[in-house]
């Protein structure tokens, strides 16, 4: 814990350790995820620079009593961690989550639905190869993150790796192995480390100001699905899939701009699914550029349905707050509306 006495100090940064390959270790069965990370944070940290040491910022760790591998991360997860960031939410300046790269996108988003309106930053991070083994990417991310979480012109929830950051609810997980692990498709960069400082793009980042706007997922988490369209993809078999009343919403991958197959069962199925109240919105496969369902004649029948239209969201994006909206409890009409709304940046183009 990197914690001074001087009272005139700014609060501290958060560090919520979860687990992932950042803080594995090797064992008889490969990597996996381990425990004791605020120490191995420190010994790691120590070996910088002592000039890069000292534009560190103070700050606490908290380390999950089991640290999980991402893959096994679920939105159950993800709604504690924004509670925990809500109770400590007065007493630190900023905070970083460590988290497995898998689903590091997904909980990134799924943290900015919950968390509307931050007035410091959040950063998400993680790494390609476990803290302390050579060639890692762990310390690096470690330190960038810490800069980053000091920024008072952030006041969103991002993503930071291979000294880029950028918006949460627009990453994506891109390289399996690449210490750049992540892109942004459809909004640029926030920032970047430049010469080991922080350097922020103000005008690219969030403007939303006011007391912060938590709506906090509670209950269980509705069931969401993804219905991925392929060459050949069968009516019948889409309909024993969404016959489930348990499924409340489903997220369409289209191709292109918003087409999909002319099949006319096929679009009856979706049209079942509409009227029986279950929530269709649509998003590209293309991870550049988003929908526009009135194009094609294909993509206006999506709308005469009652298809949403996800324009340029990530399938995580989509997904998480989809999911999000359907926990508040919304009539469909105020559902429907905030979900072509954007919220926290999650869709719409980059006025440059």
């Amino acid at each position: 814990m990197r914690l001074t006495a001087n009272d005139q100090a700014p609060p501290p940064i958060l560090v919520i350790y979860t687990g992932g390959t950042i803080g594995m270790r090797d064992s008889d069965r490969g990597l996996v995820a381990a425990g004791n990370f605020g120490s191995r944070m420190a010994a790691a940290l120590s070996t910088l620079p002592p000039d890069r040491q000292g534009k560190l910022p103070r700050y606490a760790v908290w380390e999950t009593p089991r640290p999980i591998d991402s893959s096994s991360a679920t939105p159950a997860d993800w709604a504690a961690l924004a509670l925990l960031i809500t109770e400590r939410y007065q007493d630190y300046a900023g905070f970083v989550v460590l988290h497995g790269t898998d689903t590091l996108a997904w909980c990134a988003s799924s943290l900015a639905f919950q968390l509307q309106g931050l007035s410091k930053p959040v950063i998400v991070t993680g790494s390609q190869k476990p803290l302390g083994i050579e060639g890692s990417d762990a310390l690096d991310n470690l330190e960038a993150s810490l800069m980053f979480a000091t920024q008072t012109d952030l006041r969103e929830v991002c993503v930071s790796f291979a000294n880029r950051l950028m918006r949460g609810c627009r990453t994506r997980k891109w390289y399996t192995q690449d210490a750049q692990g992540f892109e942004s498709p459809n909004w640029p960069l926030l920032g970047e480390i430049v010469d080991h400082a922080p350097v922020i793009y103000a005008a690219r980042c969030s403007g939303i100001q006011g007391a912060p706007r938590f709506e906090l997922a509670t209950g269980p988490t509705p069931v969401v699905v993804r219905l991925t369209l392929w060459p050949g993809i069968r009516a019948q078999d889409v309909d024993r899939w969404l016959d489930d009343d348990r499924i409340r919403g489903v997220v369409i991958e289209c191709w292109g701009s918003g087409n999909l197959p002319e099949d006319e069962a096929l679009l009856g199925v979706l049209a079942r699914a509409s009227a029986e109240g279950k929530v269709l919105v649509a998003i590209s496969q293309c991870p550049f550029g988003g929908v526009h369902l009135g194009i094609y004649a294909a993509g206006r029948i999506l709308e005469e349905i009652g298809i949403l239209s996800g324009d340029d969201m990530t399938p995580e994006a989509a997904h998480c707050k989809l999911i999000h909206l359907l926990a508040q409890g919304s009539s469909q009409e105020t559902l429907r509306q905030r979900f072509l709304t954007p919220l926290v940046g999650e869709r719409g183009a980059f006025a440059t």
